[in-house]
C-alpha cells in the first residue's frame, strides 16, 4: 500500500549552492526523473544567471522580492518557464524565498 509522505520543513536541513554563493537549497521532492521540487533562499544581490532547462519550470515567490526576466516579482507571484526558454537571470532584490517546481532535468548556466 502506498502511503503519503509529509516532510517537516522546519527540521530539515538547507543545503548551501557553492556554484551560487549567497543561496540555499532545501530540496523537498523529485515528481519526475531528475525533476525538482524545491525551497531556494537567495541573500539580497545574490545573482544566478540565465539559463535553460530542457523542461518546464513553475515557481512562485514565498517572500521577498526577485527580478528576473527584467521584471519585479514579489511575495504572491507565480510565474512559468515553457522548456528550452531562457530563464533569468534572478537576481534577488531583497532576501527572497522561492518554491521552484522543475519536470527534468537541470540544463546548462550561462557564465557571470
Amino acid at each position: 500500500m502506498v502511503e503519503q509522505t509529509f516532510i517537516n520543513t522546519n527540521t530539515q536541513q538547507w543545503l548551501e549552492l557553492k556554484q551560487f554563493p549567497g543561496t540555499q537549497i532545501l530540496p523537498l521532492a523529485e515528481p519526475v526523473a531528475e525533476g525538482s521540487i524545491h525551497r531556494l533562499r537567495m541573500l539580497a544581490d545574490t545573482v544566478i544567471p540565465s539559463h535553460y532547462h530542457p523542461c518546464d519550470e513553475y515557481v512562485y515567490v514565498l517572500d521577498g522580492i526577485i527580478e528576473t526576466g527584467g521584471r519585479e516579482c514579489k511575495k504572491g507571484t507565480f510565474w512559468f518557464i515553457p522548456a528550452n526558454t531562457r530563464n533569468g537571470p534572478h537576481k534577488a532584490i531583497t532576501d527572497v524565498e522561492i518554491i521552484t517546481i522543475r519536470l527534468g532535468a537541470m540544463g546548462r548556466f550561462e557564465q557571470l
